[in-house]
């Protein structure tokens, strides 16, 4: 069992978020460790989620890449609210969080793009994303004709992709144990900095 009792009124959330994440990213078992599903809320109050890999993280926050038209773009420009959530299934823990989003700089975004691999570029580039289309075969052919037309060119970085940072209001670290005696440590954004407090089960 985890040693709960270096989780307390004086713990930094971050960094319990930096040492779970350092243990996922180390475990074979765990594909895509910094995969985390993020829920956004349309006009009528739906909520929508998807699974996206966090790109970067640190006091600031937490940021990931999509296309601002999309449909989580629709909805983030309308309602900056976000929850974020990880689930480490070899450890039985998760870490909910729950902020508002902001686009990250045009400068920010067009730095990890071109980290990006060119095929991840052509991808974004010519996707519609959330849009309807008609096949496979059309999704293919516009793939193509980019790849044909940027094959020896820079793929530049489309004004409507970039990223978002989600700043932290709230932490829950949830770690699970038999009987279903759960621990759950929960930290709210203070203006002098976080408060704590344990959850029941």
């Amino acid at each position: 069992m985890d040693n709960t009792s270096e989780i307390g009124p004086a713990s930094n959330p971050f960094s319990i978020f930096e040492e779970w994440m350092t243990k996922a990213k180390a475990a074979p078992q765990i594909r895509e460790p910094t995969a985390m599903t993020v829920s956004t809320f349309n006009s009528t109050g739906d909520l929508h989620s998807r699974v996206v890999l966090c790109k970067q993280w640190s006091e600031e926050g937490f940021v990931f890449y999509s296309n601002y038209q999309s449909r989580k773009g629709a909805e983030l420009e309308k309602n900056k609210h976000v929850a974020l959530l990880f689930y480490f299934d070899p450890f039985f823990k998760q870490i909910k969080i729950s902020g508002t989003a902001e686009k990250t700089s045009r400068e920010t975004s067009v730095a990890y793009w071109r980290s990006r691999h060119r095929d991840s570029q052509l991808s974004q580039f010519i996707s519609q994303q959330s849009q309807p289309i008609g096949s496979r075969a059309e999704l293919e052919a516009l793939w193509a004709a980019a790849d044909k037309k940027y094959a020896d060119q820079e793929i530049p970085c489309p004004e409507h992709w970039g990223g978002y940072l989600v700043r932290p209001k709230t932490f829950e670290f949830w770690i699970g144990y038999v009987h279903r005696l759960h621990d759950r440590f929960e930290f709210e954004k203070a203006p002098t900095g976080w408060t704590f407090r344990r959850l029941c089960p």
